[in-house]
């Protein structure tokens, strides 16, 4: 005959697992037991390692946490973003640091000022050009217009005078007839002159 097991008894009961909380990055990277109030688990996520190094290889693990303890707690956010942001600088630039990037923005900040002012100084030319360029040419439609010569046709009216003036201009016709008249009353002149008698 087999023996059958038993089923367990209601008065056995399953074992609760325990769950262990994930040591925060600077426990982990530091190898060290997480405690409960952890002063650096709620700004060093074990899910962004690399926060915690960047900060760490800079100013030191005790460092950080001695400052931590020291800033009131509704400003540990923004001093850890600080130190974050300060590491970073410093491993770029380990002379300057923050102050390296302030002073290179602000040599940008500088640039560009000066191609802005350059840019407004030709515009304002520009525009001054182009004021002279229209005045200039106004004087010159004036003057056009000044010395236009008046119409040479005799059958419009004059809106200046009441009576036509009479035209100066000869044709040649009419000065051939008057220099002919001329010859023949000369001639005529002279021929009565000689009949005359010299003497009465």
């Amino acid at each position: 005959m087999f023996h059958t097991p038993s089923p367990p008894t209601s008065s056995s009961s399953p074992a609760q697992a325990q769950v262990v909380a994930s040591p925060c990055a600077a426990c982990k990277i530091l190898r060290r037991r997480c405690a409960e109030k952890c002063v650096l688990a709620p700004y060093f996520p074990p899910t962004d390692p690399a926060k915690f190094t960047i900060a760490h290889r800079v100013f030191g693990a005790s460092n950080i946490i001695k400052f931590l303890q020291e800033v009131p707690e509704s400003q540990r956010a923004d001093a850890v973003s600080s130190m974050v942001y300060e590491a970073s600088a410093r491993i770029r630039d380990p002379v300057y640091g923050c102050a390296g990037a302030i002073c290179h923005l602000q040599k940008q900040v500088n640039e560009l000022q000066a191609q802005l002012a350059k840019a407004q100084a030709e515009v304002v030319k520009m525009q001054l050009q182009q004021a002279n360029m229209v005045a200039l040419i106004c004087m010159e439609m004036s003057q056009t217009t000044h010395t236009t010569p008046p119409s040479n046709n005799i059958n419009e009216p004059d809106h200046h005078s009441s009576s036509p003036k009479p035209s100066l201009a000869l044709d040649d016709h009419t000065i051939t007839a008057n220099l002919n008249f001329y010859d023949d009353y000369t001639a005529t002149s002279l021929n009565s002159f000689w009949e005359q008698p010299l003497w009465t």
